[in-house]
């Protein structure tokens, strides 16, 4: 695969561009390097680079939600015109693609949708959830480790974070089997330029969460379920079935996709990184820091976009109503003017909480402690039974020759499979 020179990045076409995939970083560092807030790519977006500037847009209301996930793809529904598109966007949101999911949405129905989040997921429920993540890690290492090697992906990472979302959500353990037939061996809620997936699981997640809610809201039972059919809006109003299923399907695919890749990331450094692999064994209270590193290295989440409500500034450059912006917390995530060596692991970095990896301000993701709380368990348990591990050379080649796979994807960063190998504990 050919790697770019600096001189060609200027017209280097970031959403399609195969060779960006496996390393994307220079092509940050080079927009960086020109200006953290500049237009990159053929398709007329605004990139931003810098870890201030992100946090700026992040906070900033000028910027609507409602491009967040396809960015560009399809182009907008309508002509911008003026400094304030705001009446614009709202006449053709329904258009917009997941215009139907919390991500997309602004002010007033994103707060009363982000409200009815908070009653799905209780303080209560996250850590009965969390009880169920102790034990289902060992029954998921059980089922490859005497083997001494996994594909961890397969085999650990996708398995285990699918079961803690459907525990959360309530999906019945009866139901489990079903959910790792469809959902296993999918990438779930990928959206390319205009393409669509040959199937899409998030009609199937659809489906099944429509037949729990509805199922009942006619019968409640005491259970999950139950509660989750029964959550009503901060303002005690019963949302409609469908807006419940919408949030639960997002929630469903969006948590197992970010925790996937956090889980892969943290196991392949400790795969590579024998001295940091021993730091955490000797004491786990480290294990929390060095997820955030491995967040702040490879961030799950490779681009969020906005689109710009009204003419704004951003970094001193200025904004034009209907610019759609491309915030990129892989680039933020190493901007040396906030973190000392960013191209460099350091598990005990002293401002490593200050990552963008789960975004800021009213959209900042949701699942992120639920994310956390699975890493550090799984790690937790990997260290406890798995000795001397260390990165299957047959599949991924020498120390000095390393190779990897990664998402062919301008959404999400990670990688397709990780090939470990271990002594029994």
């Amino acid at each position: 695969m050919t790697k770019h020179a600096g001189n060609d990045f200027e017209t280097v076409d970031y959403f399609f561009d195969p060779a960006l995939v496996p390393d994307p970083y220079p092509y940050y560092d080079y927009l960086r390097s020109d200006c953290p807030v500049r237009p990159a790519s053929p398709h007329g977006v605004v990139a931003i680079t810098g870890h201030a500037e992100a946090l700026a847009a992040y906070k900033d209301p000028a910027f609507s939600s409602c491009v967040a996930v396809a960015g560009p793809f399809p182009p907008l529904p309508f002509t911008p015109e003026g400094d304030d598109i705001g009446a614009l966007i709202e006449e053709h949101r329904a258009t917009i693609p997941m215009a139907e999911h919390v991500v997309t949405m602004d002010f007033d129905l994103h707060a009363r949708t982000r409200g009815l989040l908070s009653r799905l997921i209780t303080p209560k429920r996250l850590s009965e959830n969390e009880e169920f993540m102790w034990r289902l890690a060992d029954e998921q290492l059980d089922t490859f480790i005497a083997k001494g090697s996994c594909e961890f992906m397969e085999e650990y990472a996708k398995p285990f974070a699918m079961l803690v979302i459907a525990d959360l959500l309530g999906v019945p353990i009866a139901d489990h089997a079903e959910f790792r037939a469809v959902l296993g061996n999918e990438v779930i809620g990928e959206v390319g330029g205009g393409d669509t997936v040959a199937h899409n699981p998030l009609v199937w997640l659809d489906d099944k969460f429509r037949e729990y809610i509805t199922d009942r809201r006619a019968e409640p039972r005491q259970d999950v379920l139950t509660e989750l059919s029964a959550a009503t809006y901060p303002d005690g109003t019963v949302p409609e079935v469908e807006a419940v299923v919408k949030l639960a399907t997002f929630l469903f695919a969006a948590g197992m996709e970010t925790t996937t890749k956090l889980l892969s990331t943290g196991m392949r450094v400790i795969a590579e990184r024998p001295d940091i692999a021993q730091a955490l064994r000797d004491d786990r209270a480290l294990i929390p820091a060095f997820l955030e590193e491995a967040l702040r290295m490879e961030s799950p989440v490779k681009s969020h976009f906005r689109l710009a409500r009204t003419t704004t500034n951003v970094g001193g450059v200025e904004i034009p109503a209907g610019t759609i912006i491309m915030l990129l917390p892989g680039a933020s995530n190493r901007d040396p003017r906030k973190f000392d060596n960013p191209h460099e692991f350091h598990h005990d970095r002293r401002n490593v909480r200050e990552h963008v990896a789960f975004g800021r301000g009213a959209h900042s993701c949701p699942g992120a402690p639920l994310a956390r709380s699975e890493a550090r368990i799984s790690m937790n348990r990997v260290l406890d039974r798995m000795a001397n591990i260390r990165i299957a050379e047959a599949s991924h080649g020498p120390a000095a020759d390393r190779h990897y796979e990664y998402e062919p994807t301008f959404i999400m960063r990670g990688l397709t499979s990780l090939h470990v190998e271990f002594d029994p504990v």
